[in-house]
């Protein structure tokens, strides 16, 4: 099967891949770790989050923290899955091209 089928169009995005990149390894990011992560603004954040939040990619969790919101972020089962599935066939496309 070729790897190609496997990629997601939702993660052509540097800042989708990022963000999945680091719920995938964190337990839980919040949006301001988000942002100074990847350098961006918050409407550009929020946009990007709000697409994967929509396919089910990520939960999201409103609270506070004192007096100040914080949101945060999770990856979900189909996140995970499809994410691992993204870069799977990312790796495989690298080790054919050697």
């Amino acid at each position: 099967m070729n790897p190609i089928n496997n990629l997601n169009k939702l993660f052509d995005s540097r800042v989708r891949l990022g963000i999945m990149s680091a719920l995938i390894v964190n337990d839980e990011v919040n949006f301001n770790e988000l942002k100074e992560l990847l350098e961006i603004t918050d409407g550009n954040l929020a946009s990007h989050l709000k697409a994967l939040e929509e396919n089910d990619f990520l939960k999201v969790e409103k609270g506070f923290v004192g007096r100040k919101t914080n949101t945060t972020y999770t990856i979900t089962k189909a996140g995970e899955k499809t994410f691992k599935a993204h870069i799977d066939a990312l790796e495989k496309m690298i080790r054919a091209t050697k």
